[in-house]
């Protein structure tokens, strides 16, 4: 699954924006500066770089990120195998700069992971790590950990070996590019693999009722009268490079879960009631869901480019939540499932921009190599579903934050506008007001035209269509507030 990002572009952004994204910063205590000691830390680590086990520098791996991406965690090169395929796939050798005990262990472990707001990003580590000597940059020998998966003729996984080696991006790609020559029918050989394995993944996630979700980036653009906040649509290879990603993820945790030891990324199936909701919804807004079909089915045949069906997507994504970091210790597979992907999975190639997948790679690289595990690492395991619990709780709050701001921004010159929208929740008032104060409280609704949510006052039951006036949007409060005009 994909982490969605917010871009303000500066070319649009007043300074007033830009004042009220950084008092976020203080405002939710997000991480400062590195020190001195860290920077130290840092470049004595980059000294001390040992020499990779192997050199894998003949293979013509790539990257694929977004434009200007610095921080590149993963690199692929991919071959056809028989009937089958191989996926070399090389993630950033994060813990060959970071010793377990020391400095920087130390400083990622209360960090947690990167932070992104619009106007920047706060670092993991250092940036003489993330965005240099441990980025899989184009052209420079990097250390990385490089997996060999196999896939048979359908996709399915297969062996899986893991070596700690050298390699040399041949290239960085970008996102629209690459989908530009694929459209074009260039002759990309590497490209044209990534879509056929991706495709490929993708059956094999429906045939175990999972669906991952690629949610749409929010871009702020200008308007004549002022500024719009809009989904940016993912690109068909997005999705197939995320395949790449959770295809890793999938085979550490078959690793770890044969040895019985290391972390899992897990998370329960979803409420009833809230499927039910959802199936109402579906229908109000004209994509109803069959009885017949499974839900990652159902959501891999939805248009992002329909406004109604974009809804059902963000929709979706709320149907799953709880997720959470488990070690394993003998609980039965079942417990362990990402029941979104329906597979057990771990988080493993983002280490530069994410504490456990350092913790992960060390533990998948020493059971594959059959190496004892050390009693440092033995000891962190146990610490790190806490430690991501809070660093992720903190992170969902300050992005959280900056939407709602950018969406009140972007409204704040739209008062008195009507939107068509779908009620999530009802408003509430007088005795039955679940806050016990008595008082009213609002309902939350989602316009249908646009990626914007905000609270209510009006009648109206969840799940049906409304057309709402816009009576407040404030990005000092970050509030953003309708009344109901009509039903249906």
């Amino acid at each position: 699954m994909t982490e969605q990002r917010i871009h303000a572009p500066r070319q649009v952004a007043a300074s007033d924006l830009g004042e009220l994204l950084l008092a976020l910063e203080t405002e939710f205590e997000v991480p400062g500066e590195f020190d001195a000691a860290t920077l130290q830390a840092a470049q004595q680590a980059v000294e001390a770089l040992p020499e990779p086990d192997a050199d894998d520098t003949d293979l013509p791996f790539f990257t694929i990120d977004p434009p200007g991406a610095t921080d590149l965690d993963q690199a692929m090169y991919l071959e056809r195998a028989g009937a089958g395929y191989l996926v070399h796939y090389a993630i950033a050798d994060v813990p060959a700069f970071v010793q377990l005990g020391g400095v920087l262990d130390a400083v990622s472990r209360e960090r947690g992971q990167t932070f992104y707001l619009p106007q920047r990003k706060i670092t993991l580590y250092p940036p003489l790590i993330s965005e240099d000597r441990g980025s899989l940059l184009p052209d420079v020998t990097r250390p990385a950990f490089h997996w060999r998966i196999a896939l048979d003729a359908d996709g399915a996984l297969g062996q899986v070996r893991l070596t700690r080696s050298q390699i040399r991006s041949r290239r960085q790609l970008d996102y629209d590019t690459a989908q530009q020559r694929i459209d074009a029918g260039e002759d990309d050989e590497q490209l044209a693999l990534l879509a056929e394995i991706g495709r490929a993944r993708l059956v094999q996630e429906r045939l175990r009722g999972g669906a991952s979700l690629n949610l749409p980036d929010q871009e702020i653009v200008p308007e004549s009268d002022g500024y719009k906040l809009v989904s940016r649509t993912p690109l068909p290879l997005e999705e197939f490079n995320a395949q790449i990603s959770l295809l890793t993820g999938i085979a550490a945790a078959r690793l770890m879960l044969t040895a019985g030891t290391g972390i899992l990324r897990t998370m329960p199936p979803p409420d009833p009631r809230d499927l039910k909701a959802f199936r109402q919804q579906t229908r109000l807004l004209g994509r109803p869901w069959p009885e017949d079909t499974s839900y990652g089915e159902y959501l891999h045949a939805l248009d992002l480019g329909d406004p109604r069906q974009l809804v059902i997507m963000h929709r979706a994504a709320s149907l799953f939540r709880g997720a959470d970091y488990q070690v394993i210790a003998g609980q039965p597979e079942s417990e362990l499932v990402q029941a979104a992907l329906a597979a057990p999975y771990a988080h493993t190639t983002a280490p530069l921009r994410r504490l456990v997948d350092r913790f992960v790679l060390l533990t998948c690289h020493l059971l594959s190599t059959g190496q004892p595990m050390p009693g440092e690492l033995e000891q962190a395991l146990p610490g790190l579903p806490e430690l991501m619990r809070a660093s992720s709780a903190a992170a969902n709050k300050v992005a959280r934050a900056a939407v709602d701001l950018l969406e009140a921004y972007t409204l704040q010159h739209r008062l008195g506008e009507r939107f068509q929208a779908i009620v999530l929740t009802a408003a509430q008032g007088g005795a039955v007001a679940e806050n016990g104060s008595g008082r009213p409280r609002p309902g939350l609704l989602q316009l249908v035209d646009e990626p914007v949510t905000g609270s209510f006052t009006g009648r109206a039951d969840a799940g049906t269509l409304v057309t709402a006036e816009l009576v407040e949007a404030d990005p000092r409060t970050r509030r953003i507030h309708f009344e109901i005009v009509s039903r249906g």
